[in-house]
């Protein structure tokens, strides 16, 4: 009988941990990396980023933190970073539709490659297939004279696109 009840309180508390668990994944404010957005309405587009905002916490871009020189990486946390048009648009003069996409990046030296990838919904970049990619462009590394200590995009009036992470920046041009 001690055994019985013994086995039945181990059960209860696997139980009650598995849901307070699945409760805190719910909430991803909590994250390490919460969630952020940047959206900006130009007439009648509209550009929304939905992302996660790792901070450096110390940590060196390139050596202890994301992203690594030549390697495919989300530009945020968690899962994919999305990038959300309302219209067929040019980025940096290249077409890209009206659409949802998986934002990723590589990073090499002075240069980025940004991907706009069609599988949208996707876990960090574990299932990234560059068969999926819709669009890539090349941009320049600029150096921040501020560090941000968070991930961070802006969109402007304009329709200029930044990210800001560490003492690194990439500009993109939505028009």
């Amino acid at each position: 009988m001690k055994y019985m009840f013994s086995f039945a309180a181990i059960c209860a508390l696997l139980c009650l941990s598995t849901v307070t668990r699945a409760q805190d994944d719910t909430d991803k404010s909590k994250r390490p990396s919460p969630p952020a957005s940047a959206t900006k309405t130009i007439g009648d587009l509209t550009i929304k980023i939905d992302y996660s905002q790792p901070s450096l916490k110390g940590r060196v871009i390139g050596k202890d933190v994301e992203p690594m020189p030549g390697e495919v990486w989300r530009t945020g946390a968690n899962e994919a970073t999305t990038f959300e048009v309302s219209r067929d648009v040019k980025i940096n003069g290249k077409d890209l539709p009206k659409g949802k996409y998986a934002l990723f990046s590589i990073l090499n030296g002075k240069e980025w490659t940004i991907i706009f990838n069609k599988t949208w919904n996707q876990w960090g970049a574990y299932k990234y297939k560059e068969s999926d990619d819709a669009l890539r462009v090349k941009v320049y590394n600029s150096q921040l004279n501020t560090p941000a200590e968070k991930l961070a995009f802006d969109i402007d009036d304009k329709g200029t696109v930044s990210l800001m992470w560490g003492d690194k920046r990439f500009i993109l041009d939505v028009k």
